[in-house]
């Protein structure tokens, strides 16, 4: 039985964040994963999560400048130490809240960008997350992400992203396999799950194209949460979507995951 956590960062935006813990615990998620947590202290997210019973999931490492439009650093030339800085930061956090698993975003490259330069930065900065983030017992995940929802974004490919990780080498280095991104880039997400379970870390969900609920758009979700069960997958499926319209009112494909396997 799969068992989910609300993304905090996109459902129940009609709360304010730190009351969104309580609303997902409400409908019955047992776990939690946002973006990021750096707007607020440490312990006023721990604080939620063991009011709620909750679980934190997953969050990103800081990604750089978010408003001026930075998605993630570790590809960069030049930023390396601001890249160390970053996941000690991350590693400070996860820390106290309990987290066990780290996203790492690879950050922007322009179309006449030395791309194997970017690689080499990538793997050398990856080496340095995954060696911190094992002394804490945390997984560090990276993420293809497509490039129509972020034009330009390093990495696109699940072959590419288990390539990386090969290379990188690190036991606790693994992929995040978001079913939306992959959809829109490659399709035949049975197959990859298939082909790739053994370097998936985490795994997210969303409906296609419109990235609202999953019992939306193209993609068969029963079918594949089947798939997955079947691959031993035993971590939570991240629920990254946007509502249709009030968070709880879109949950009824939820109810039937509900009980002790949440």
């Amino acid at each position: 039985m799969p068992r989910f956590a609300a993304n905090l960062s996109m459902m129940y935006n009609e709360h304010a964040f730190l009351d969104r813990f309580a609303a997902a615990a409400k409908d019955g998620f047992k776990a939690v994963e946002f973006l990021f947590p750096y707007d607020f202290r440490v312990g006023e997210i721990k604080a939620r999560l063991d009011a709620n019973g909750l679980t934190q999931a997953l969050f990103n490492a800081p990604p750089g400048n978010w408003a001026a439009g930075e998605r993630g650093i570790a590809t960069l030339p030049g930023r390396e130490d601001e890249f160390r800085r970053s996941i000690d930061t991350a590693l400070e956090y996860a820390r106290v809240i309990g987290n066990r698993k780290l996203h790492v975003m690879a950050g922007l490259i322009g179309a006449d960008d030395p791309r194997e330069r970017h690689r080499e930065v990538y793997l050398h900065n990856l080496a340095y997350a995954a060696k911190a983030a094992q002394a804490e017992g945390i997984m560090v995940v990276i993420e293809p992400i497509n490039t129509r929802d972020i034009p330009g974004f390093f990495l696109n490919r699940q072959d590419e992203a288990q390539a990386i990780c090969a290379a990188v080498g690190e036991p606790n280095l693994k992929v995040q396999f978001d079913c939306y991104h992959c959809q829109i880039v490659e399709g035949d997400l049975a197959e990859k799950l298939k082909r790739d379970h053994a370097g998936i870390g985490h795994i997210q969900i969303a409906g296609v194209p419109e990235r609202h609920e999953p019992d939306t758009g193209e993609i068969n979700y029963p079918y594949l949460f089947d798939v997955i069960d079947s691959l031993g997958y035993d971590g939570y499926i991240g629920c990254e979507y946007r509502p249709r319209a009030a968070t709880s009112a879109g949950l009824g494909w939820l109810k039937p995951y509900l009980g002790e396997a949440q």
